[in-house]
């Protein structure tokens, strides 16, 4: 750590790899555990839509 406090040119470059590792941090489609379930959850009481045979599903698709 001394060294790259003497260094100013280290000192820029471990504040810029510093930012960027926060900046990782904040990637809004991490979430945790909980928050993993509970979207499951919440998506398991929506109402899904049914096909009754792939060229309905790929009608639908296509359509989007």
């Amino acid at each position: 750590m001394s060294i790259i406090a003497e260094d100013e040119d280290l000192l820029k470059r471990a504040v810029k790899y510093l930012r960027k590792l926060v900046a990782e941090k904040k990637d809004p489609t991490l979430f945790t555990k909980e928050e993993f379930f509970a979207k499951i959850n919440r998506a398991e009481k929506q109402p899904g839509k049914r096909f009754d045979n792939i060229d309905e599903l790929d009608q639908y698709i296509r359509s989007l």
